[in-house]
């Protein structure tokens, strides 16, 4: 094999290779043989009769061929030649939109979307992009792709599609777009590129489905903005988040800070279950209740406040005693619950029912200076029988009312606890499953706890039979 050096003005006809590797008996003929493999560099080498061009200077192992008998000059394997163009002062053939165009249709893989399909089916591993503007692709894409609009296809190319053996079909609307997409993906490495002919115009028109995909308003993209720069979050994450469905068990200390912060990241419907009313003890730590709200529904109060925050929430008011009855019916209209509440009757009651209808609970409890965060999903790991299978007694956990908490503990549980929702929600990171983190406000520490789901649990038994004693420590 003979070896042709292509000079950086050169390379972008071919893929971006600095060196081909070709075939032949002679100087022209290993031209000839890379004018076929590259058929972009046939203009650039050669003019309308054939003839190597004025400007190009062709060099073997180091010689210039008119040393030697030129063109017909004898290579044989091992040989190097070398392009050198006039380029200083000057440029390579310049070619119009029109001429630019119908080069890359001959050097790039077409396929029309007749035969889309069935190549899709053969190749799974195949990854569809869509280089339109962000409007267009709302409009409706070609199930699978992933968007990038071409303007940021060099800068973000590699987050989405990382590996460079990876085939790749790319689109826009009518296969124009598309078509220098492909050239900047071979030349940014992508081995396998090809470009949709007619792009989704002749897709649509062959019959082939259309996703049409929920989308972010500009409104909505402007406020959760800092969302959309993370990767593990993004639109998609985002609009998760505004379909979901939380329930918060209690309006107090615990309940404020979580309603708020769900609110505020976009959670799309909050329900609050809490039948007390607003008391100016409350004020200490209830961050949301104000002078103004004393005597009034703790539940109307939050309401209020978050509606003030983020109107677009949709916040279910439950003014209830929460017990069982109630439970079974609330639990399953939502996705997560949050345990917010102070007494240990309703804890078992929201454990029990959320057991059996196989919810999260991300539970949170304060004492004092301490506090303590957790999630219990029977199913994926320990409830809170577990680890507590019955109530202490009164004098060893008296309520807030009797032993006192300070101010500032509610809104530090209450925070980590809207925290894991969010983590349940976006099915990100290691929730808090199986372990507990223990908060020592005096110290500023915190640590953690690890504990095994009880195989003879009143409540795991009935809804996950044959559990074991495995410490849970995978994320969901």
């Amino acid at each position: 094999m003979i070896t042709i050096h292509i000079p950086t003005p050169l390379r972008r006809f071919t893929a971006n290779h600095n060196q081909v590797q070709v075939s032949g008996s002679t100087v022209n003929q290993a031209l000839q043989t890379l004018a076929e493999q590259h058929p972009g560099l046939q203009r650039q080498i050669f003019d309308e009769n054939g003839q190597l061009r004025h400007f190009i200077n062709v060099f073997i192992n180091a010689d210039d061929i008119r040393l030697h008998e030129g063109q017909a000059t004898a290579v044989s394997d091992g040989d190097e030649l070398e392009l050198l163009p006039a380029i200083a002062g000057g440029n390579l053939q310049a070619l119009t939109s029109a001429e630019w165009r119908s080069q890359l249709e001959d050097e790039i893989e077409q396929l029309r979307a007749s035969a889309a399909m069935p190549w899709l089916q053969d190749h799974q591993d195949a990854q569809i992009l869509d280089v339109r503007t962000r409007e267009e692709w709302t409009s409706g894409h070609i199930p699978r792709a992933v968007h990038l609009d071409k303007g940021y296809l060099e800068v973000q190319i590699e987050s989405r599609i990382p590996d460079r053996n990876t085939p790749v079909l790319v689109y826009c609307a009518s296969g124009v777009r598309s078509l220098f997409a492909a050239r900047t993906l071979q030349m940014l490495g992508y081995r396998r590129v090809i470009n949709l002919a007619g792009g989704i115009v002749q897709w649509k028109n062959a019959g082939l489905p259309i996703e049409t995909p929920d989308f972010l308003s500009s409104e909505q993209r402007a406020r959760y903005l800092r969302h959309l720069a993370i990767p593990e979050v993004g639109e998609n994450g985002q609009l998760t988040l505004l379909k979901s469905r939380v329930l918060l068990i209690g309006a107090g200390g615990l309940g404020c800070p979580a309603a708020i912060y769900l609110a505020a990241a976009g959670v799309g419907t909050l329900g609050l279950v809490d039948d007390d009313v607003v008391d100016r003890t409350n004020l200490q730590r209830q961050i949301l209740h104000t002078e103004d709200a004393v005597g009034s529904s703790k539940i109307e109060s939050i309401q209020s406040r978050v509606r003030q925050l983020n109107s677009s929430v949709n916040i279910n008011l439950h003014p209830l005693r929460l017990d069982k009855a109630s439970a079974a019916d609330l639990f399953a209209r939502y996705d997560v619950i949050v345990d917010c509440s102070d007494n240990f009757d309703t804890r078992y009651i929201i454990n029990d029912e959320a057991a059996a209808l196989g919810k999260p609970v991300v539970h949170g409890s304060v004492y004092r200076f301490d506090g303590q965060v957790s999630v219990f999903w029977a199913g994926k790991g320990p409830c809170y029988r577990c680890l507590y299978p019955a109530a202490p007694p009164p004098e060893l956990a008296p309520p807030c009312a009797e032993a006192g908490v300070l101010g500032v503990l509610p809104g530090t549980i209450g925070l980590l606890q809207a925290t894991e929702v969010l983590k349940l929600l976006l099915d990100m990171g290691r929730p808090l499953i199986g372990r507990s983190l223990c908060f020592d406000a005096l110290n500023a520490s915190f640590r953690e706890i690890r504990y095994a789901a009880d195989p003879h649990c009143a409540c795991c038994t009935t809804v996950v039979p044959g559990r074991t004693t495995e410490v849970y420590d995978e994320a969901v």
